[in-house]
């Protein structure tokens, strides 16, 4: 499990085209205003398909889902060196966020019950850890390369290599143990649905994590995005910007590396690495200094840290057969908040410096700090 799980963490992400797709579709004459359309035609896919993806996971195999996503995975990415255009493009997102949804709740289902069958659930937020902090060092890896082989070969070159990770990522998936048989019923994917959602209601723990999950992956997880803005405006040279984003996963990394040792917080705990980051994040942005980023590195890191631990309390709450099912939908809640943060971002950003919106962005990790600090006090813990 573990040798497979993190050979499939580091596949999934070693896509060199990452660096550069921005760069492929303006090269290819494409408006800000059109890439902006991509990216929420990316996110709306994800919505679309998020819940129902789960629900098919608890109904058939997740197994099957985890290597059928790369492969669609594989084909948005040679649509898009092959025949670059704007519908060609359009079409590669439509087929990454799907790979994306199959993945996502699937994975997460089909680890947990596989160390819970062997006697060993307390390891999941050790071993989701690990494969969260391999999957990133896979990012860094390919933005280091995807320089070199894009001066050698360009974006056909780069899409090759990022083809080729996607068929051995889906290669991997198929060595995946699975234990637990699909459901025969030919109503299985509504009926693991409706009983998932049911759950959720019933359980109030449930509908805690389930919350959970977004409030603290979603707001982080949309900032990525901007960072190299970020860190352009404190004036570091361009040829250094990419240095300091390797510093931020870097920090990123070792919040996943963490998240064994961490498993232990209670609510107090949790509350208080949610309020430290956030400050992090505050002092970091509003620093408008090369300085400042190692604040921000923090506050990721923190973030991330947060981010694995929310989803360790989800999978111990879930009871049943239905568990791809709910981490589903508690993923369709994190894309959701996460298109709202975007908007929010580009109304703030029009406005204020990039500094000053990653600050006001700490706001919701504060608050949602203070709530669950509140009801740790009034259930004594």
């Amino acid at each position: 499990m573990t040798a497979t799980l993190y050979a499939y963490a580091f596949l999934d992400e070693f896509v060199l085209l990452y660096p550069v797709y921005a760069l492929l579709f303006a090269d290819s004459g494409l408006s800000v205003g059109q890439i902006s359309s991509l990216f929420v035609l990316w996110s709306l896919t994800g919505v679309l398909l998020e819940v129902p993806s789960g629900a098919w996971a608890d109904a058939v195999s997740r197994r099957l889902l985890l290597w059928i996503g790369p492969l669609l995975g594989a084909a948005g990415f040679a649509l898009w060196v092959l025949f670059p255009s704007y519908w060609a493009f359009a079409a590669g997102f439509v087929l990454w966020g799907a790979r994306g949804a199959l993945g996502s709740g699937a994975l997460e289902a089909l680890v947990y019950e596989e160390l819970d069958r062997a006697g060993a659930a307390d390891r999941y937020a050790r071993l989701t850890g690990g494969a969260h902090a391999v999957g990133q060092v896979a990012v860094m890896a390919a933005m280091g390369l995807a320089g070199p082989v894009f001066a050698v070969g360009g974006y056909r070159a780069v899409g090759a290599a990022s083809v080729l990770a996607c068929l051995l990522c889906a290669a991997t998936a198929t060595r995946f143990a699975e234990h637990r048989r699909p459901v025969d019923d030919g109503d299985s994917g509504a009926a693991t649905l409706r009983a998932g959602l049911a759950d959720a209601r019933r359980d109030r723990s449930v509908r805690g994590a389930l919350l959970l999950v977004p409030a603290v992956t979603a707001v982080w997880g949309a900032l990525d995005e901007y960072t190299p803005l970020l860190v352009r405006e404190t004036g570091v040279p361009e040829a250094n910007v990419s240095h300091l984003l390797v510093l931020i996963w870097v920090g990123v990394t070792a919040g996943s590396l963490l998240a064994g040792p961490a498993e232990r917080l209670g609510r107090r705990g949790f509350a208080a690495l949610l309020a430290l980051s956030a400050l992090a994040l505050a002092l970091g942005g509003i620093s408008g200094t090369p300085a400042g980023i190692p604040l921000v590195a923090l506050a990721f890191g923190g973030f991330q840290l947060a981010t694995v631990l929310a989803d360790v309390r989800l999978q111990q709450r879930i009871e049943g057969t239905g568990r791809a099912t709910l981490t589903s939908v508690a993923s369709l809640g994190t894309e959701v908040v996460t298109i709202a943060v975007y908007g929010a971002y580009g109304a703030l950003g029009s406005t204020f410096p990039h500094g000053v919106v990653f600050a006001l962005c700490a706001v919701p990790y504060l608050l949602t700090a203070l709530t669950m600090s509140t009801v740790a006090r009034g259930r004594g813990g």
